[in-house]
This record gives structure tokens, C-alpha cells and sequence, in this order.
């Protein structure tokens, strides 16, 4: 097994693609959302963001969106690229819904000025990643909730972004969908090679999920602790009902009470 150690030198080595450095957001009314929030992530991460309501962990990820800005400090990007490279999901799937599945997710791809014809084959491609390529044709009002998530999922990912920022995506799904889902976006994201940052309330699905969880306390919102998950990818229900998945799990858990703590 690799130490957390060994986790954290090989991890520290591969090249940033993204940092916060030293965020504060306030909003109207002298509300703190985030204060001195420094984060780095690197090509290659899934990271969680984990933490009690009001910590700030959905207005983080608008701002690395471009959708906010800082009222101080600074996003930096390694290749000055920013919002370009970028694919989000939301915590609803927002789409269209007098449109077919295959035309909510060249979405992206037509405001960038590409004809429907020009990318048939993307979106095609993206929609058997995500197991619909069966459904091109179908309307939103014609899918399960899961099935419309992963529409917004091939959405996100049409455009082959280097990152794609997630915004609570599983959240009103039930259990089992949700776990399904989750082992789907592993495989997802070892076939496109994307960095992924994915905001959840849950401490199960942050470890079964990620390689970094970042810890976020509340008033104001502010990274206080990361855990590392050393298990190997690919993940499956084996990683689940281990002993390893359990320890992670306790320590995710730990952090999550020292961030309510600090947070009351």
C-alpha cells in the first residue's frame, strides 16, 4: 500500500493546473463567503469539497467557473486558459427541455459556433460514454432522473475539457442510482483524462470518489484540512465493504466534525 507520504510527493510533483491563492468572496450586505481560500489542483486530481452548509463550497466553484469573481485575491491558471477548458455540471441537470438529448449536449459545442453536422460524431461518442446512445433522439421529459444527470454529464464533457467542476451532481438520486453513477464517473474519467472537482455533503461518496478531499470550515468558508485517499483506481464494491475504504471514511469523518466544530 502506498503511505500518505509517498501520496503526497507524487501527487505534489505532477503540474498545477488550476489555484485559488488567498480567495476572499463577500457578498452585498458584508456576508463573508470565503476568506483567504488558497487550493491548488493538479492535471489529473479528482478532488471533493466537503463541509457543512454555508461553507462556501458551491460559490468556490463558481468562481473557478468565471461565473463570480474574487472580491480579493486570484484564480490562476497554468496556461492562462481559464473558462475555456472548462466543463460544469450542476446539482439540477438544467436541460432544455423542448430539445432532444442529442441537442442539449451539442449545446456547448453550437454557442462556440460548430454546426450540429460538424460534431455528430462527438456527440455520439460522448453519448455511448455515458451508456445513452440509444437516447439521442428522446426529450428530458422521456428520462429517469439518472439518465438525465448523465445527459448533463455528456454535456460537460462534449468539449473534452481539462476540468470539470461538479456541483453536488448525485444528490437528490436514490442510493442506488447514485452509487452507480458514481462508479460510472470513475470510468468516465479515466477514458477522457480529465481533472475533476466535485462539491458533495457526503463523506461516503467523497472517499469512494476522490484521490483529495478538501475540508472546508464555514463563516467564513476556508480550507482547514485535506485527507488523502491512497487507494488505487479503478474502484469497485470490493473498495466499498473494505477495511481501507472504512479508515478513510473515519478520517473524512473526523475532519468534517473538526470543520462543524470550528464552524459553531
Amino acid at each position: 500500500m502506498t503511505s500518505n507520504g509517498d501520496l503526497a510527493a507524487r501527487l505534489s510533483a505532477r503540474a498545477p493546473l488550476m489555484s485559488l491563492q488567498s480567495v476572499d468572496k463577500v457578498f452585498a450586505g458584508d456576508v463573508v463567503a470565503l476568506r483567504n481560500m488558497s487550493l491548488d489542483v493538479r492535471a489529473g486530481d479528482f478532488v471533493s469539497l466537503l463541509g457543512p452548509s454555508g461553507c462556501g463550497k458551491s460559490t468556490a466553484l463558481r468562481l473557478i467557473a468565471g461565473l463570480s469573481h474574487p472580491t480579493r485575491g486570484r484564480i490562476a491558471w497554468a496556461d492562462g486558459q481559464g473558462a475555456d477548458q472548462l466543463g460544469v455540471v450542476f446539482q439540477e441537470p438544467t436541460l432544455m427541455p423542448w430539445a432532444t438529448v442529442e441537442d442539449n449536449v451539442w449545446l456547448p459545442m453550437r454557442l462556440k459556433g460548430a454546426s450540429k453536422a460538424s460534431v455528430r460524431d462527438d456527440i455520439h461518442d460522448t453519448l455511448r460514454l455515458v451508456g445513452l446512445e440509444n437516447f439521442a433522439e428522446a426529450y428530458p421529459r422521456e428520462l429517469s432522473g439518472g439518465m438525465k444527470m448523465r445527459v448533463s454529464i455528456a454535456r460537460a464533457m462534449v468539449t473534452h475539457p481539462k476540468l470539470i467542476l461538479m456541483d453536488e451532481p448525485f444528490a437528490a438520486l436514490d442510493e442506488i442510482t447514485r452509487f452507480k453513477l458514481n462508479n460510472d464517473l470513475l470510468e468516465m474519467k479515466a477514458k477522457i483524462g480529465c481533472t475533476v472537482i466535485f462539491v458533495t455533503h457526503s463523506v461516503f461518496e467523497s472517499v469512494f470518489l476522490s484521490d483529495r478531499i478538501v475540508i472546508m470550515a464555514a463563516r467564513p468558508g476556508r480550507v482547514i484540512r485535506e485527507v488523502q485517499v491512497d487507494a488505487p483506481y479503478p474502484r469497485d464494491e470490493a473498495f466499498r465493504t473494505s477495511a481501507e475504504y472504512a479508515g478513510h471514511t473515519r478520517a473524512a469523518s473526523d475532519a468534517l466534525h473538526e470543520a462543524m466544530g470550528e464552524a459553531a
